[in-house]
């Protein structure tokens, strides 16, 4: 990659990213002030933590779907059935393996920003974190329609995945803090 390519796509990436944390401090926000007048969020901490259980199935599905489109690709192909320790990864794999591992460590940071927060809030401040997991549903579509256009493509669907996250637990080390002192 020349090095004005890579200007160009550094450049796209932070315009993708821009958007994102436009798009996505909209939805967390809206979700903030509406979802409580719709739905009765817990105050009790087991059920907090039944609450996030139940919405990290909606990160953990895409883990799956992740592993579904790779054991597709697998059950068809010749050169991928015998499994990546043994051969090459061909062309056709190689978006479904990037969206998986990509999903993996997605939901791993995701899941633990949804158990944190979840011992941290209670009531209607808990909208956040159903929010924030239809921002994860919501990124790893544009990520993966993205993929096969570049970096600053799948840009927007990336940051769309991880910022709520990031964002959460900001807020929740601010909180561990604050009950320090």
């Amino acid at each position: 990659m020349e090095r004005n390519d890579l200007k160009s796509q550094q450049r796209g990436i932070v315009a993708s990213a821009l958007v994102s944390t436009a798009f996505s401090s909209a939805i967390l926000y809206a979700g903030y002030l509406l979802l409580p007048h719709y739905f009765s969020f817990p105050e009790d901490m087991a059920d907090r933590l039944a609450f996030a259980a139940q919405l990290s199935m909606f990160v953990v599905i895409w883990v799956v779907i992740g592993v579904r489109m790779v054991s597709r690709v697998r059950f068809y192909s010749p050169e991928d059935m015998k499994g990546s320790a043994y051969t090459v990864p061909s062309a056709e794999i190689a978006v479904p393996r990037a969206f998986l591992q990509n999903t993996l460590e997605q939901a791993v940071i995701a899941l633990g920003a949804i158990f944190a927060l979840a011992t941290l809030l209670s009531g209607p401040a808990l909208a956040l974190l159903p929010s924030a997991v239809f921002l994860f549903s919501i990124g790893r579509i544009t990520f993966l329609r993205a993929y096969p256009k570049g970096a600053a493509a799948r840009a927007f669907g990336m940051v769309t995945t991880v910022l709520p996250f990031l964002i959460g637990y900001i807020l929740a080390i601010g909180i561990m803090v604050g009950k320090l002192f």
